[in-house]
């Protein structure tokens, strides 16, 4: 059995969530005994409080030292290299997004360069750490517990008095649904049957949107499934940045994973993932995101068939059960490394 420790960034994080908790059981099958150690306050309270961010970090770091392989969900203290190379002799660092960006900093670079390799969320990640000397990279795609995010019961979905598209995040990326406000009410004005669905850990505040053509649903892990799948249609728009191009798709995945047809900026891993199956629609411009709604709207059946297209994608590709064995053949890898 392959013991690693994996230092995560926080209890709710979705770093922590999904790139290292959800595969724990899994991995125990395959060998791989992972326990993981996260600090007890925000990530992002840390840039306030550096000294006891790494106090809080001393127990995970120690306990590292006792493990075949570290594994390190992101940085230790956000936006910064600290202890990182103080942890045991084999070291795996595991990024999700285009984090060198913060500051313009290269305390990312160097996390990766006193790593046994970096483990990326996709390709733009990866050649990224290639360019700046990285040992070695690999490249597993945020995944999705399929067993978990299953479709609405045709039951459920039939009780459904409004055609409901819907967003599910953090606040921080409100942004970018603030971003398509105008087509999104431009659809919701003329199809007064529809609401918009906003899941997220902070109430958004629309300019042109009517209260009563949208609805809020506070976030929380142990219903942000059952809210996913009181929707009809995923969205997922993003702005066209070096950021975005950083982003894994996961939004996009979870709608995939319930049924539902998306709606998404043909962004980074957003467009590889439209690529793969009719799953949805692209939108890149203000009337494009109007119109796909509206296509979806009056097209009914074509959306459904969009939604199980994208179910069958997200378990052939992007599914928990398969990246496990990615993870589990990479850790064999580092634990045996001899040099």
């Amino acid at each position: 059995m392959i013991k690693v420790a994996a230092l995560t960034t926080g209890k709710h994080d979705p770093a922590s969530r999904f790139r290292v908790r959800q595969f724990i059981k899994p991995l125990a099958q395959l060998g791989v005994q992972v326990t993981e150690h996260y600090p007890l306050i925000n990530k992002y309270r840390f840039r306030q409080l550096p000294p006891l961010a790494l106090l809080m970090r001393v127990p995970g770091l120690a306990a590292a030292r006792a493990r075949d392989v570290t594994w390190f969900g992101r940085e230790m203290v956000s936006g910064k290299f600290t202890l990182e190379r103080f942890a045991g002799a084999k070291r795996v660092f595991d990024v999700d997004d285009a984090i060198w960006l913060y500051n313009d900093s290269s305390f990312s670079e160097r996390i990766a360069n006193v790593c046994d390799g970096v483990i990326a969320g996709n390709r733009f990640l990866a050649e990224h750490y290639e360019r700046c000397g990285a040992r070695r990279t690999w490249i597993v795609p945020t995944s999705i517990d399929t067993e978990l995010w299953t479709p609405a019961a045709k039951e459920r979905r039939a009780r459904r008095r409004r055609w409901t598209i819907g967003w599910s995040g953090i606040w921080s990326n409100l942004r970018y649904v603030y971003a398509i406000e105008e087509p999104l009410a431009d659809f919701l004005a003329e199809c007064p049957e529809s609401e918009l669905l906003i899941v997220c850990d902070r109430r958004p505040v629309f300019k042109r949107i009517p209260a009563a053509s949208w609805r809020y649903a506070a976030w929380s892990p142990e219903k942000e499934i059952d809210f996913v799948r009181e929707m009809d249609v995923g969205l997922m728009p993003l702005a066209d940045t070096p950021w975005e191009r950083g982003k894994c798709a996961f939004k996009m995945l979870s709608y995939m994973a319930i049924g539902l047809p998306v709606v998404v900026s043909p962004v980074g891993v957003n467009r590889e993932v439209l690529a793969r199956d009719a799953v949805g629609l692209g939108a890149a411009t203000m009337d494009a995101w109007y119109r796909a709604l509206r296509h979806l709207f009056d097209h009914r059946d074509a959306a459904a068939r969009m939604g199980e297209a994208g179910r069958k994608v997200v378990e052939s590709h992007y599914s928990v059960r398969r990246s496990a064995h990615a993870l589990a053949r990479i850790f064999q890898q580092v634990a045996g490394d001899t040099g």
